[in-house]
């Protein structure tokens, strides 16, 4: 048996396709259909996205996307977070996950990675050898703590990855921020930092040719062991060269000069050619004691500290600062060992806080400094800007609100170390001891007769736009050495309490801030709010939303479900088939 639609049915059918809302609706579906056909076939052409964020933490940095889409051989990057995590490191290991999904998109085929639980190896012998490995490519182990069925328990993570490109890989912390901030702070800035370490990494990698530094010599700089940690940190880098000044008639065209705490005076010939290299464009990073202090040389009856003539005061004051003659102590200090009594025939030594030695973990607003964790300073001065025209001036790294200022003449005495430091007598304030120039500088031989045996028809008076930095300690970049051995402790690391400070980081930063012709060191400004949740408020009000999370949709689903269908009946009700 055939059904058949009744005439009636038909008659409506077709009154519905003559219906000029219904030709309408039919006209609005095809050509919304051609236009996601159109965008798709564009979309292969013309690649965008957008980042509604607020603090646009999905985005990179332009620098960062012309870095990778000029990539021309594949890099794999080998991410050692991977296991049974804690809470925040979780979210580290998803941030660098998302980052690299979005290095992906620019750098395509040619960007790999994988995560990788270093605690897999499959015997503890495979387990320590990995381990080394890892520690000798930067990869530091990291102790945690955490609850597990209420009991504390210790964890142990590798907060880095390998990065390997054209036969050649290199280790990067992504676990760094400033620690005495706090775990969550310490963990975001962390998470802010993420593109950036790993960025650089990779353009430390891809570049061929190595940026130029040259270490000036000649003056009594620091050399040798005392100064490995910081050359063998920087040999990975960039191309070290040592300058003797006194021996040549200019310095190269190398990307930055390092002057690294000279205790000879500088000749007025010397101070020529450093004037010119800056004026045709060079960068100079000074590290200058004003005062000269041994502590080999302090003992009971103390010494004074010697203001140390290096003949380069006048040519800073003209490039805008001026490094004053005294010592900052600060209440927030590291410290050292003195004898203290007798056990026995042994004589008892016990580290105490030592005010001339300044932990500093204060910042200006710079992308050298931000984010970094606490430095070490040993006799550090003050610094004060004075009025030279067109250079901007940007102070980097402040002592603690705890400071105190102590002219000279300044005696150093070991014996200070037996009376803990009284705050009320540290009212000093914040000092800056370190600050970052930007601009055109001036000569300081300009108006003045130049030295002997140079050629004045060179001479430049006003510098293209350039940049300097000038730290008022010579002892930042200073490493300890290992008595027993003789070996180099790496930058920063400090044997007394065994902890390592940013020392190292500081130093990279600066120089990678002053050799970034492509603006790289910018990601190192990305900012990400923290927005913690109230934990008061979530134990007052937890159940309050938990039914509503749990309810709302379900209601809201019902309350559809009740417009549709009246909206349906309404429409059908006047449908008759027999008429």
């Amino acid at each position: 048996m055939v059904s058949s639609i009744p005439p009636t049915v038909k008659k409506t059918i077709r009154s519905s396709k003559e219906n000029p809302i219904f030709r309408r609706d039919i006209s609005l579906f095809l050509i919304g259909l051609a236009v996601l056909i159109v965008l798709n076939l564009l979309a292969q052409y013309y690649f965008f996205r957008i980042d509604l964020t607020e603090d646009q933490r999905y985005s990179v940095s332009e620098a960062t996307q012309d870095l990778l889409r000029g990539l021309d051989r594949p890099v794999t990057v080998t991410v050692y977070l991977e296991g049974d995590l804690p809470a925040g490191v979780h979210r580290l290991q998803q941030s660098i996950r998302e980052t690299l999904d979005e290095f992906k998109v620019y750098a395509g085929r040619n960007l790999s990675y994988r995560f990788v639980d270093p605690l897999k190896a499959t015997t503890d012998a495979q387990r320590k050898d990995f381990f080394i490995r890892l520690n000798e490519l930067g990869i530091q182990q990291t102790n945690l703590f955490d609850q597990e069925d209420g009991k504390r328990i210790q964890k142990v993570i590798f907060p880095g990855a390998v990065i390997s490109h054209n036969d050649q890989e290199a280790g990067v912390m992504l676990l760094k921020g400033d620690r005495t901030a706090g775990a969550p702070q310490a963990l975001n800035q962390s998470v802010e930092g993420i593109e950036y370490e790993l960025a650089s990494t990779i353009r430390q990698l891809a570049v061929e040719e190595k940026p130029k530094v040259g270490l000036l010599r000649g003056h009594g700089e620091l050399e040798g062991v005392e100064i490995a940690g910081l050359t063998q940190a920087l040999s990975e880098v960039y191309a070290l060269h040592e300058i003797n000044l006194p021996a040549q008639d200019s310095i190269p065209a190398y990307e930055v000069v390092m002057v690294n705490k000279p205790t000879q005076a500088f000749s007025e010939a010397d101070k020529y050619k450093l004037d010119q290299y800056l004026m045709r464009g060079g960068k100079v990073m000074f590290f200058l004691d004003p005062l000269g202090i041994d502590m080999d040389s302090v003992g009971t009856g103390g010494s004074i500290a010697i203001p140390r003539d290096l003949n380069l005061d006048d040519q800073l004051f003209r490039y805008g600062v001026r490094i004053n003659k005294n010592l900052v102590e600060d209440i927030k200090s590291g410290v050292y060992p003195i004898v203290v009594g007798n056990v026995g025939n042994q004589p008892q030594i016990v580290p105490l806080p030592w005010p001339f030695f300044p932990i500093v973990n204060r910042y200006g607003s710079s992308p050298v400094v931000r984010n970094l964790d606490a430095l070490y300073l040993k006799f550090v001065s003050n610094i004060d800007t004075v009025q030279a025209a067109g250079v901007r001036k940007t102070p980097l790294v402040y002592t603690s609100p705890y400071s105190r200022v102590v002219s000279t003449p300044v005696v150093v005495n070991l014996e200070e170390l037996r009376q803990a430091p009284q705050p009320e007598n540290f009212r000093s304030g914040s000092q800056p001891v370190a600050y970052l120039l930007e601009g055109r500088f001036t000569s300081v031989f300009k108006n003045r007769i130049l030295p002997d045996a140079v050629n004045s028809s060179t001479f430049i008076e006003k510098s293209v736009p350039t940049q300097m930095i000038v730290v008022a300690d010579g002892d930042m970049i200073r490493n300890e050495v290992n008595r027993r051995t003789n070996a180099a402790f790496p930058l920063g690391y400090d044997p007394i309490t065994e902890k390592t400070f940013a020392n190292q980081d500081f130093v990279l930063n600066a120089l990678s801030y002053l050799t970034d012709e492509n603006g790289l060191i910018t990601a190192r400004a990305k900012e990400i709010q923290i927005r913690p949740l109230d934990p008061v408020k979530i134990q007052r009000e937890s159940l309050r939303w938990q039914l509503l999370n749990l309810v709302a949709p379900l209601l809201l689903l019902g309350a559809l479900g009740a417009v549709k269908f009246y909206v349906r009946k309404r429409r059908f009700t006047g449908f008759e088939v027999g008429q």
